[in-house]
């Protein structure tokens, strides 16, 4: 493989084993197989999956290391096979794979470990589903959590093995503290994380903390939280492993799909600042919080900042410890961070808004403007609008939020049925409607402009239309890199890196062209996200 550097430009010493998961039937092509060549160490067929393919085949097109994983549906996979095919199976895989994952306990039966011997086992233990405990994110919960991931290590290592894996789930009562016995095993043959959407951070971070690999799917992310291979280098830098003291994230209810972890990370990478920047699926924003510092204070990484999107925006105004004007007076923020040892809520919602709308040439002084959305974005734009000089109207669907941003900003208050563009010079869309016009473009006047606060691939029907009609447009893609340039600089205290080109990162799989090469080699194309919100 290519020779690693870090931000630095210096060689790294420490890189994490990439393991490619063979989930797909069209991972088995050959195209397929011979770009992972390029980018993996390590090939893992699901056969519960794929099937049992030729394993001669695979090596004639994958050089490294083989492992052969037939996951039953207690541990979370699909094979249907009973004991005794089960058996015959693991067996003969073990006759032409350098590993064969065995599930505990069910596989750790004389005959297989008979037939397997110790340097070809993997020891693997996916927990089943269970309902979420009340003091999950709590000191005393983490703390039992732990003592019982521990004892099912203890349990597991019994058997002789070359590797462990340990998977909890997300919402089970010990999946978020996955990472921390990593960090108190000390140990170089296990890895653990926890499965599930809300687990990807904990699959991200396993190797900076001890895990001797990392899996990443060879195509689409998975249902289960895995991310691709394609993510793993594009979004995280990895396999390097510079150093790592803290870490950023952003918390939302859908942060897989935010484009916020691969510019931040890039960015981090290119000053040398010993950070990663995680996403972090938050349902209930308050008992994110309380986990965030019981984590830390159990040895884990401390959390230095973060962005939030809705609908946590005003939940993370309230956890600060003092907010920016801007903020208070929408009632919302979109970032968190260390500011002094206390904890500083901001909005970059406002400065973004302003700045693209000054950097296409349109001053809203003195003008007519509407907002569609009496969301934390939506409130912010009308701030910074009113703020600007502009005479602002509140646009939206529900009533009740319309009339209530309509209070708290002292703004007038049109429901959206009853809404026309006719005599706005500024038109700005904040919800999360990107599939049809939220109102008719055609009625708008011929000089206005319309901003967009939600960023998609293709472009929203309102950009598509506004830009048909020839109107000034300005999409969400404008508005995140305005926000991301500003919340890193709020974050770590240093300005995000001129020279670092934010579109070509999010138009590409990876920021360097030889990564960019090797994964699409590996057919490993770049994602099409799509952002609710700007975070």
């Amino acid at each position: 493989m290519a020779r690693l550097t870090n931000g630095y430009g210096a060689a790294v010493r420490r890189r994490a084993r990439m393991v490619a998961v063979l989930a797909e039937p069209e991972d088995l092509t050959t195209p397929r197989l011979r770009g992972l060549a390029e980018v993996a160490d390590v090939l893992e067929v699901r056969a519960d999956l794929v099937g049992d393919p030729d394993p001669h085949r695979l090596r004639r097109h994958f050089q490294g290391p083989l492992t052969y994983s037939l996951r039953s549906p207690r541990h979370g996979g699909r094979s249907a096979a009973g004991p005794v095919e089960r058996r015959a199976r693991l067996l003969r895989a073990a006759d032409h794979y350098d590993l064969v994952d065995l599930e505990a306990m069910d596989d750790v039966v004389p005959e297989l470990l008979a037939g397997i011997p110790a340097r070809q086992r993997r020891i693997s233990w996916h927990a089943p589903a269970r309902p979420e405990r009340a003091d999950r994110g709590y000191r005393a919960g983490l703390l039992a959590a732990s003592g019982a991931l521990r004892e099912r290590f203890a349990a597991m290592a019994a058997v002789p093995a070359a590797l462990y894996l340990l998977v909890p789930q997300s919402g089970a009562e010990y999946g978020s503290v996955s990472p921390l016995l990593l960090t108190g095993l000390g140990r170089t043959d296990v890895t653990a994380f926890a499965s599930g959407p809300a687990g990807t951070w904990t699959r991200v971070l396993a190797p900076w903390l001890g895990a001797p690999v990392v899996f990443g799917r060879a195509g689409a992310p998975g249902a289960d939280g895995m991310p691709s291979l394609g993510q793993l280098l594009s979004d995280y830098g990895l396999p390097a492993l510079p150093p790592l003291s803290g870490l950023f994230g952003i918390a939302g209810r859908a942060p897989g799909r935010s484009l916020s972890p691969r510019l931040h990370n890039a960015a981090l990478r290119e000053l040398g600042l010993p950070a990663l920047y995680l996403p972090f699926q938050v349902e209930l924003f308050s008992r994110f919080w309380h986990w965030v510092f019981d984590y830390e204070s159990l040895g884990g990484l401390p959390l230095r900042g973060l962005t939030v999107t809705a609908p946590h925006k005003e939940s993370a105004l309230e956890a600060a410890d003092i907010a920016d004007p801007e903020a208070l007076g929408c009632g919302a923020a979109n970032l968190l961070w260390l500011d002094a040892g206390r904890w500083r809520a901001a909005t970059t919602d406002t400065v973004a808004a302003l700045h693209t709308l000054a950097r296409s040439g349109v001053d809203p002084s003195g003008r007519r403007a509407a907002v569609i959305g009496c969301g934390g974005a939506g409130r912010a734009v009308a701030w910074a609008l009113r703020r600007a000089g502009a005479r602002v109207t509140l646009v939206n669907r529900g009533i009740a939020h319309g009339l209530a941003a309509s209070s708290r900003l002292g703004l007038p208050y049109v429901p959206l049925s009853r809404f026309s563009p006719a005599g706005y010079a500024v038109l700005a869309h904040a919800t999360p409607l990107v599939e049809r016009e939220p109102f008719p473009v055609a009625a708008a006047d011929w000089d206005a402009a319309v901003l967009e606060m939600a960023y998609r691939e293709p472009p929203s029907a309102l950009m598509g239309a506004t830009r048909a009609r020839g109107l000034i447009g300005i999409d969400g893609w404008d508005v995140l890199f305005v926000e991301v340039r500003e919340q890193f600089r709020l974050l770590t205290g240093h300005p995000m890196p001129e020279a670092l080109s934010l579109h070509s990162l999010c138009s590409r799989p990876a920021g360097r062209a030889d990564a960019h090469r090797r994964t699409e080699s590996a057919g490993l194309a770049p994602r099409q996200p799509t952002s609710r919100e700007a975070p």
